[in-house]
């Protein structure tokens, strides 16, 4: 389990970032400026249901392994996505970091039940080496997938889970929550808190037990 002070740190971290003058923000050397106008903007909003049609996308993990997103990484497990970018200092480290908190909170069930799923939306520059390292800064365990691969590829995925932009930069801060048996699946606008994600991931489970009861 990661622990709070990991989790407060990393957090910190990109307070620190943030914290800057608004000047400063709005400048055209500043490549993050969007991001930081979008967390000074952010709430927390209640998932809402959406529609997500995947494709077969072959992709590379962290390990540099190919993969296959639905068949491989997703399965029949309900999953977590998020889509960050390693040289993000604003939005993508704070939605690491609640997927860290996420992953504390399922232990046992990380893996086997559940999946977490990070996605580059800049996979021209983030390797499956720069991935790895960024996952090994978010403590990222087993169950926890990191996944980039030819630009095109993922660039339909993105599509698919309604998180591309021309401009990567400027991809929205969002988390889905879906099941893969029953093509349920939520989105999550902003910065959820990690109690949000579990809350959506138990109801998700608990659906598929009753579906499955009324089916025997």
């Amino acid at each position: 389990m990661i622990s709070r002070s990991v989790v407060v740190a990393t957090l910190l971290t990109c307070v620190g970032f943030c914290a800057v003058p608004a000047y400063a923000q709005e400048t055209e050397s500043d490549p993050h400026a969007h991001h930081r106008e979008m967390m000074n903007k952010a709430e927390k909003k209640q998932a809402q249901i959406t529609r997500v049609d995947l494709r077969a996308a072959q992709l590379l993990d962290q390990s540099g392994i190919e993969v296959e997103l639905v068949e491989d990484v997703i399965g029949q497990r309900i999953v977590v996505v998020d889509f960050v970018y390693t040289t993000c200092t604003t939005v993508c480290p704070v939605l690491s970091a609640v997927l860290m908190q996420v992953q504390g909170q399922l232990g046992d069930r990380l893996g086997s039940e559940v999946a977490l799923v990070s996605i580059s939306v800049d996979p021209q520059r983030d390797t499956p080496a720069r991935l790895k390292d960024y996952a090994k800064k978010m403590h990222a365990g087993d169950g926890w997938t990191w996944l980039t691969g030819e630009k095109s590829v993922v660039d339909e995925v993105l599509k698919d889970f309604g998180a591309y932009t021309p401009n990567f930069e400027d991809h929205p801060a969002m988390m889905l929550v879906g099941d893969a048996s029953t093509g349920e699946w939520a989105r999550f606008l902003g910065f959820p808190g990690a109690n949000h994600i579990v809350d959506k991931i138990n109801e998700l489970a608990a659906a598929r037990t009753a579906q499955s009861a009324v089916r025997e």
